[in-house]
């Protein structure tokens, strides 16, 4: 209740009205929110417009989005259309991994659910117990309520949608500010297979350009894969960058329209105002160039050619390597007293999967690169 307990002023949320909110008693609806071991009831203020007499409840993200973090953060919940869900489970979906789906999720609560439930219905039994025990009449109590039942993953899905969407300013803030030295752009169709509906057949490709923080700057889906139909979408990338004062980048990796022997490639020509940038084929389609002109990847030999071809590009950082070493010899020594092991030994003990985390790598170099390779075929 922002305005009857904290006494804020706050304005009317149409867009085309700035008139004052006054309070014009409780809003009917109760709503059922969704905690970690149970659920709770929650209530709001109904606030009315002195200009246009327009009434909202306390709740809406009009209201909202006009309190300070000191107020806002203490909204407890994220409301939908029926139920509502209180932010500490929200939280629980901010971390989805392997593993940790909102099934699982789902699974969890319905646990934490019954126990919490099962306290609460032992208890009513031993108060029913005691009052029969000092009562001359027998009687007969109800049984215990059954226990709400828990909503689906899919709904919990859509709340994390809707708590997103609370934030998307926040996103955009933090991608606007790191617009990266290193572009990247790529075209995929799995997303194109998941359309439904009437979207369904409407594209067949989705072009993404991302930076070297792992963040998606844009995505267009297109018709046909290459160039040909992403002039608007490079002319508004340029124009993001130039409306933002970044300096234009100067390098961008593709997965094909590369080169051009006459002059100018089409991924060149695509980006007029950046004169200075570079285009380089990517190096995870140059490996896939190599393997189709050697084999097919039904071929038993394709994982090992791959994985030999990676290694004649790149190489581990050698400090990196040194340090993991040490800290594996460590471990080793420490947890399983495994002393004396040679260098050769404990490298053997360091997973691939530890590699890929503790150890940059680099390129080798074009003519250390171009030896491996032709040795390699």
């Amino acid at each position: 209740m922002p305005h009857r307990i904290w006494r804020l002023q706050l304005t009317c949320p149409q867009p085309s009205c700035t008139g004052s909110m006054v309070k014009a008693g409780l809003y009917r609806t109760i709503r059922r929110v969704l905690d970690i071991d149970g659920w709770y009831l929650m209530a709001t203020e109904y606030l009315e417009c002195l200009r246009c007499k327009k009434k909202v409840g306390g709740w809406s993200q009009g209201i909202i989005r006009q309190l300070a973090p000191t107020y806002s953060r203490q909204f407890p919940a994220v409301l939908t259309y029926k139920l509502s869900c209180d932010h500490r489970v929200v939280t629980q979906l901010k971390s989805r991994t392997l593993g940790n789906s909102a099934t699982q999720l789902c699974n969890t609560l319905r646990e934490q659910h019954s126990d919490a439930w099962m306290r609460r219905a032992i208890q009513y039994l031993g108060v029913c117990e005691q009052f029969l025990a000092l009562c001359s009449v027998r009687g007969q109590f109800p049984p215990p309520p059954t226990m709400p039942t828990l909503p689906s993953p899919i709904w919990l899905l859509t709340v994390y949608g809707y708590d997103i969407m609370t934030r998307l300013d926040e996103y955009k803030a933090r991608i606007t500010s790191t617009f990266g030295s290193i572009l990247k752009m790529d075209s995929t169709k799995k997303v194109t297979k998941k359309l439904a509906g009437i979207a369904s057949d409407t594209a067949a490709w989705v072009t993404n350009v991302g930076n070297e923080y792992g963040q998606v700057l844009i995505s267009v889906p297109t018709c046909s894969e290459g160039a040909e139909g992403l002039s608007s979408m490079a002319a508004g990338l340029m124009r993001r960058y130039r409306l933002a004062e970044v300096p234009p980048r100067q390098l961008i990796y593709v997965d094909r329209d590369c080169c051009n022997r006459d002059g100018v490639s089409k991924t060149a020509a695509l980006f007029q105002e950046w004169g200075q940038l570079v285009v380089r084929l990517d190096i995870w389609h140059l490996m896939r160039r190599f393997a189709a002109g050697v084999t097919t990847e039904s071929h038993e030999l394709y994982p090992a050619f791959m994985r030999q071809l990676s290694l004649c590009i790149f190489e581990v950082d050698s400090g990196d390597a040194r340090r993991l070493t040490e800290a594996k010899r460590s471990q080793l020594e420490g947890k399983h007293g495994m002393v004396g092991l040679t260098d050769a030994e404990v490298i053997q003990k360091i997973t691939r999967e530890e590699w890929r985390l503790h150890c940059r790598r680099r390129t080798r170099g074009a003519e250390e690169t171009a030896l491996l390779i032709q040795e390699l075929l």
